[in-house]
């Protein structure tokens, strides 16, 4: 997503609701912290054709939460109904989740600096679990197309960048981002 994607994107929202745009972007998030946060989201491949959705979830949390990722981890939230659509077949969402352990494991792992907070796992704790994974997705290779990962919000997004080097094909989804209408039929644990 180019600055002048953003830049016509937000022009034609300003036709229907310029207000919201004039109160969010500056006021609220800079127009690059907004493309990144775009840009975030069309990674994990997330639709942003909802951006009114997308900007009053930035309005409503932009004031007090200025760490982009933990917008769009808001801004996810929000686009739940979008996320569940895209991931779900026949009124059900099928998943891999982790384990207790695996979810402690991961937030007593989070480190943070002045830049922001990293997953910082040991070597060797972070290859069996994917090791781990990388089974249960093969078990279940028969049975869906696309892994998908369920785990906890605050999870969610340092597991997601865990992935990303090892299994960049996956889903990575939390619970407040799965719309209630559907079933949550979970396929396989990773467990360490």
């Amino acid at each position: 997503l180019s600055r002048q994607d953003l830049n016509q994107l937000l022009d034609k929202i300003k036709k229907d609701n310029k207000l919201l745009v004039e109160e969010v972007v500056p006021g609220i998030v800079s127009p690059g912290n907004l493309q990144k946060i775009l840009g975030n989201l069309l990674k994990e491949g997330i639709p942003i054709k909802d951006m009114e959705t997308i900007l009053e979830t930035i309005s409503d949390y932009g004031s007090s939460v200025k760490d982009t990722e933990m917008l769009t981890e808001y801004v996810r939230q929000a686009l739940k109904r979008t996320i569940t659509r895209k991931w779900s077949e026949d009124g059900q969402i099928r998943v891999i989740t982790l384990s207790t352990d695996v979810e402690k494991l991961i937030i007593n792992s989070i480190s943070k600096n002045d830049k922001g907070s990293y997953l910082s796992i040991d070597p060797e704790l972070m290859q069996k679990l994917v090791t781990q994974l990388i089974e249960q997705i093969n078990k279940l290779k028969g049975e869906i197309n696309i892994p998908i990962i369920l785990t906890s919000p605050f999870v969610r997004g340092y597991f997601r960048k865990l992935l990303d080097q090892f299994y960049p094909n996956s889903v990575v989804l939390s619970f407040n981002e799965i719309d209630n209408s559907v079933q949550i039929q979970a396929l396989g644990n990773v467990a360490i």
